[in-house]
């Protein structure tokens, strides 16, 4: 699968650009500012249907514009596939299909498969519990179309369970009957859900390990450590325990959604212990391992967009990431840098054939 063409209006700073891509090896050079992630982020968006750095679909549009249209030309197994993405403001968001609107957005994911690394992925390691989960459902939906539509309806019932609780809060009352109505529908879709982490993590697990060893040179133990009390009970048990917390907190103190996945080096959080190059590693493992589980579960290549990734790497790590995508298993590739030279002294020592788009000249 590789993009040929993209052409977008109104997005971001651009009013109105097209490009026509190598099917290899495709690189933005230009001054920052000038807006080499944001190409990476509308390729990011044909896929996903949103933005990669700002979820405000509203603020994507150029200013002082009310519009903005992503459209990409691509190929898979063979077949000419035409995404368009649009938003007009007041609108909702449209995502068309070789001219045909999306229903439901999630439909879309998937269709496309993408990884992108990127300097701000070191909010993985940084913030909270929802960011690292965010990243473990985003690689499982992109192959698993029952995860995706389990992790959908269980968040829907848990807005209603919430809903019940500040109802319950509000009007000084309490009925346990009704609240056990939601707790039997999360304890199905959470099954389901934690049952896959679980499995995904077998999985995901070993092949990350490899890509760090290969990144790192093999001198660092790393782990990933799956944090959730459906470790030790169910999810209808951990209700139970927690329901007086729950009403005087008003929302659902336990469940699938407070997972958290720990990041270690040796026995320690990199947070805490690892360095601004061991922590890239770490990152950039993380996302070649979603790479090669992905292109496993779903039978196709993905997209692979590197934003800035000589950022805080030192010259050995780089050679060494640049040495595992020289690679026949890898696809079509996207890198931005903001040294030209850099850049083409790079993929010039890589046997694939590439373009490099100068932006700002």
């Amino acid at each position: 699968m590789f993009l040929k063409k993209l052409s977008l209006i109104n997005y971001k700073n651009f009013s109105a650009i097209d490009f026509e891509f190598d099917t290899k090896i495709n690189c933005f050079v230009g001054q920052n500012g000038i807006g080499k992630t944001n190409i990476l982020d509308a390729i990011y968006h044909l896929s996903f249907g949103k933005s990669y750095f700002n979820p405000i679909a509203i603020q994507n549009i150029k200013h002082e514009e009310d519009f903005f249209v992503i459209e990409g030309n691509f190929e898979k197994d063979e077949r000419e596939e035409k995404i368009v993405c649009s938003l007009k403001k007041g609108l909702k968001k449209i995502i068309k299909k070789n001219g045909k609107a999306y229903d439901k957005l999630s439909d879309h994911i998937g269709f496309l498969p993408l990884v992108i690394i990127s300097p701000s992925d070191r909010d993985l390691i940084t913030e909270g519990s929802d960011t690292r989960r965010k990243f473990m459902d985003g690689v499982i939906s992109q192959s698993d179309k029952a995860y995706l539509q389990a992790l959908i309806n269980y968040n829907k019932v848990l807005v209603q369970r919430n809903s019940l609780l500040k109802y319950f809060a509000a009007n000084q009352t309490f009925d346990k009957t009704t609240l056990s109505v939601y707790n039997e529908q999360l304890n199905g879709y959470g099954s389901v859900i934690f049952d896959k982490r679980i499995a995904f993590l077998e999985t995901f697990i070993p092949i990350f390990k490899e890509q760090y060893k290969a990144i790192s040179g093999g001198h660092e133990e790393v782990a990933l450590v799956y944090d959730s009390k459906l470790l030790k009970d169910s999810l209808l048990t951990l209700f139970d325990q927690n329901i007086d917390k729950d009403r005087a907190l008003q929302y659902t103190s336990v469940g699938i959604h407070k997972d958290d996945l720990n990041f270690d080096l040796g026995e320690h959080p990199i947070k805490k212990f690892g360095s601004q190059g061991q922590q890239k590693s770490f990152l950039v493992a993380l996302k070649l391992a979603q790479f090669y589980f992905i292109k496993k579960e779903s039978k196709t290549t993905p997209i692979l967009l590197l934003d800035d990734i000589f950022d805080k790497l030192d010259e050995h790590r780089v050679a060494q990431i640049i040495r595992l995508v020289d690679d026949e298993r890898f696809g079509q590739l996207f890198i931005s840098d903001t040294h030209a030279d850099r850049t083409e002294n790079v993929v010039q020592n890589i046997h694939q054939s590439y373009k490099i788009f100068k932006l700002g000249d």
